[in-house]
Formats: C-alpha cells, sequence, structure tokens
C-alpha cells in the first residue's frame, strides 16, 4: 500500500498554451480534482455532509514546477495529508510524469490548506474537522505535522 492517493491523468490539448505546455493553472485545477476523487472513494461520508453544511473552504495554495510537461504526458498526482489541526488540514501534491520505460520524473510540488465550516453562508464558523474525514486520511498521513491544539 503506498502512503499517498493518487489521481491518473492525461494531458489533453486544452491543457496546454500556444507555447505547447502545460498552462500553470491546471495544476491547480488537478489539486482540487485528486482532493475530490478522494472525497468520493476513500471519504463518502463527508460528501453528504458537504451538501448539508460542511465547507471546506481553500485558504491557500501553491505551486512550485521543476520541469515542463505537454499534451498526452501521463501523469501520477499524489496527494498526501501533511498537517492536521483540530479545523484545518494540509495536503502536499506530487506530480510525477510517468515515462514509457516505466520511469518517473517528479514535475511539480504543490500545497494546499483547508479550513472546515458550517453554517450558512452569511454566518460561517470553523468547524471540527469530521471523524470520517480524519479516518479517511490516516493511510495518507505518515509523516504529519499536529498544528497545536489537536491530539492526532
Amino acid at each position: 500500500m503506498t502512503d499517498y492517493f493518487e489521481y491518473r491523468h492525461t494531458v489533453g490539448f486544452e491543457e496546454t498554451n500556444l507555447v505547447g505546455n502545460v498552462y500553470y493553472v491546471n495544476y491547480l485545477r488537478w489539486q482540487g480534482r485528486t482532493r475530490e476523487l478522494f472525497l468520493k472513494q476513500k471519504a463518502p461520508a463527508v460528501l453528504a455532509e458537504v451538501q448539508d453544511d460542511l465547507k471546506l473552504f481553500t485558504l491557500k495554495v501553491d505551486c512550485e514546477f521543476f520541469a515542463e510537461i505537454t499534451a498526452f504526458d501521463e501523469l501520477s498526482i499524489r496527494m498526501r495529508l501533511s498537517e492536521l489541526g483540530q479545523t484545518q488540514l494540509e495536503f502536499t501534491f506530487d506530480y510525477v510524469k510517468l515515462t514509457e520505460d516505466g520511469g518517473e520524473i517528479l514535475v511539480a510540488r504543490g500545497k494546499q490548506r483547508i479550513a472546515c465550516m458550517r453554517g450558512p453562508n452569511t454566518a460561517t464558523v470553523p468547524s471540527l474537522i469530521p471523524d470520517a474525514l480524519a479516518q479517511a486520511l490516516e493511510p495518507y498521513s505518515t509523516n504529519v505535522r499536529s498544528l497545536a491544539g489537536h491530539a492526532a
């Protein structure tokens, strides 16, 4: 078993710019897609809470680029939990290009900080991370930093 949740993606022409390399905003889209698929596959109970009143606010995203990728490159986007607090968590994302000979090239690395909130849109307040989410994340949290005040 791996210590990351994986989303496999084949780059399409629509994700490239005029020069032919992937436009930077797509890396952030892939972070969101990976997170969504994780919830769908590993934490469906959390999706039910999102349909109720749980809100997962993205507070911060970043991405550092190491190599260019182009149309039809095969990627593995690998999400890990890096920090866990009472109301916030942080994921890291490794963007790995899979080569035809079975090799792997790290082309980018990103982060995403999420806050759990509840309540109506005009009065949302911080909320504890749902137990179902914390449990679903356990296999992907081998090197997690615990944020102050959380018993991880």
